[in-house]
């Protein structure tokens, strides 16, 4: 087992981390943990854009006016004013560092573009690639940067904080000193000890069956959080795009909002268009209602999928404004310059999450959070589109710099930390037999706490779940680390926490739709639904420290 002492732990490579990084580098030595290659995010994965006000006819308060509404009631004001406020600046450094935004074709100002749930046009984007170009650069510099560090194919298991040091503490200020990391290369586990470490892991998007998210979006930040005694809120509110390609080989592959901002529509089986009967914005309502008006029309008719017609943007403009969903239909033999695109929802986006300060930071010492993973009050009950990067963007921003002024001031790690038990056994057959149970998972998620829930579907899913949540830790706790064990214990636990989430949810609200309370509560009583929980309560979490 080795040690490395770093000043910033970051465990995730997606613009949350990569932001933080850039800042925290001019202060000290930073180590970024990635469970892929380094371009392996959720925010690879974003099609359509940043939102921001950069328009002549839009204003601040518009923007913060389209997010509140959309966030249906639960978004907090002091949050989304940060962000929007401060978010045009954050997109300007990205286009110092290099980023190539596409621009309008008199080549001075962005191209902006319409979503859903947006009074104007303000999506900056570039084409509808533009995750992978701000991944892209964010890359580059990260790599150029002599105090930057990244290690591929790691993933952490647990954070470090007094339950590994003193495993008798019950209560008190919890602190973290970093975190035990699987290195999957050399089949080891390493401690990766620092002052300040930023859980910026993405989302959770591998808890549901269908989903727009990569293979490695496990929730592993929330499942450590919560292992280490943080506080979690409003895990009930997952977004499912409307729009993913219906197809038995395309992995839910997205079809970016900004296609319907361009002007397609959606139609049913039969040709007709049926947005307007469900939001008089039509097929520019907010992803809520376009989730829920598909999920109605699918259980109304008996299909499997909806079909986008693309053909009011015009066929030779296309290609020109969506190559990469051109490029990737075409792999499917499907051509959409001639041809409607059957889509479906899928999960999409986790709205709740880590609860943080205006800071990134959460109520363990030392321990910041940013992007998915985080829950700043922004989005609400329900995330408009394409704020997720600016939140990212922003609030990365906001807590490098609240840490960098105080780094030199916070202790360095305990000079002794137990090392890492690795001594268990490996049975090959008895993995065969758990590994199952991350199918299970996904099923259970998706047909019972998926666009629509009822008690009774969230108190069967909740009885099964637990059961494999305990039968995981069980196996957990005699066998020695592998990175899919890892994702699994995540999974199930996530997949747990969501499920009670909703049923702490007695009403329909944004994102959380319910057969049993079909209705909105009056604003004045809404809430945020918390979970918090002592490590010592949760069982198999010392097992592996000696």
């Amino acid at each position: 087992m080795a040690r490395r002492d770093i000043d910033f732990l970051i465990l995730g490579s997606g613009v949350a981390g990569l932001t933080f990084a850039l800042k925290a580098a001019q202060f000290g030595t930073v180590a970024i943990v990635t469970k892929k290659v380094d371009i392996e995010s959720n925010t690879n994965y974003a099609q359509g854009g940043i939102a921001s006000v950069f328009g002549k006819d839009d204003s601040f308060e518009l923007h913060i006016q389209d997010t509140l509404s959309t966030g249906r009631g639960l978004s907090k004001r002091e949050a989304v004013e940060i962000m929007v406020r401060e978010g045009p600046e954050r997109i300007m450094e990205l286009v110092d560092f290099g980023a190539q935004f596409t621009l309008h074709e008199d080549g001075k100002y962005f191209d902006l573009g319409m979503e859903g749930g947006h009074s104007r046009k303000r999506i900056v984007h570039a084409r509808d690639y533009t995750g992978n170009e701000i991944e892209r650069i964010l890359v580059k510099t990260a790599r150029n940067n002599p105090n930057i560090t990244i290690y591929e194919n790691h993933i952490a298991i647990d954070l470090i904080t007094e339950h590994q040091l003193k495993p008798e503490t019950k209560s008190g200020n919890i602190n973290c000193y970093g975190a035990y990391v699987y290195d999957s290369n050399a089949d080891k586990v390493n401690i990766f000890a620092a002052k300040i470490t930023l859980l910026a892991t993405g989302g959770t998007g591998q808890v549901y069956l269908h989903t727009t998210n990569p293979n490695i979006a496990t929730g592993d930040g929330l499942a450590m959080a919560y292992r280490a005694g943080a506080m979690l809120a409003n895990l009930e509110f997952m977004q499912f795009h409307p729009t993913t390609l219906y197809h038995p080989e395309a992995e839910s592959f997205l079809i970016s909002e900004a296609v319907r901002g361009a002007g397609a529509i959606l139609r049913n089986k039969s040709g007709e268009p049926f947005m307007k009967k469900y939001d008089e914005r039509g097929e520019l309502a907010p992803r809520d209602i376009v989730a829920h008006a598909i999920d109605a029309e699918l259980k109304k008719t008996g299909d499997e999928c909806v079909y986008l017609d693309l053909s009011p943007i015009g066929a030779s403009e296309i290609p020109v404004k969506f190559p990469q969903i051109y490029k990737k239909c075409l792999e499917f033999k499907l051509d959409i310059t001639k041809e409607l695109i059957p889509v479906v929802p899928a999960a999409h986006y986790m709205c709740g999450g880590l609860v943080t300060d205006l800071q990134g930071k959460t109520l363990v010492e030392n321990l910041f959070a940013c992007g998915e993973v985080a829950y700043t009050g922004v989005h609400g009950a329900n995330r408009l589109a394409s704020n997720s990067l600016l939140e990212a963007l922003v609030f990365s921003h906001r807590a490098a710099l609240h840490v960098t002024k105080k780094i030199e001031k916070i202790p360095s790690p305990p000079i002794i930390i137990p090392p890492w038990d690795d001594s268990g056994t490996f049975n090959a057959e008895e993995w065969v037999l758990i590994s199952h149970d991350r199918l299970e998972i996904r099923r259970l998620m998706w047909d019972y706490v998926g666009i629509v829930r009822s008690d009774f579907r969230l108190s069967r899913a909740e009885r099964r779940i637990k059961m494999i949540h305990q039968e995981v830790e069980n196996f957990y706790r005699k066998r020695s680390i592998t990175e899919e064990l890892v994702e699994l214990r995540n999974l199930a636990t996530v997949a747990l926490l969501i499920v009670r989430c909703a049923m702490m949810r007695k009403e329909s609200r944004g994102l959380h739709y319910t057969t049993d309370y079909p209705e909105p509560d009056d604003i004045r009583h809404l809430h945020d639904t918390i979970i918090q929980e002592s490590i010592s309560n949760l069982p198999g979490v010392m097992t592996n420290i000696k």
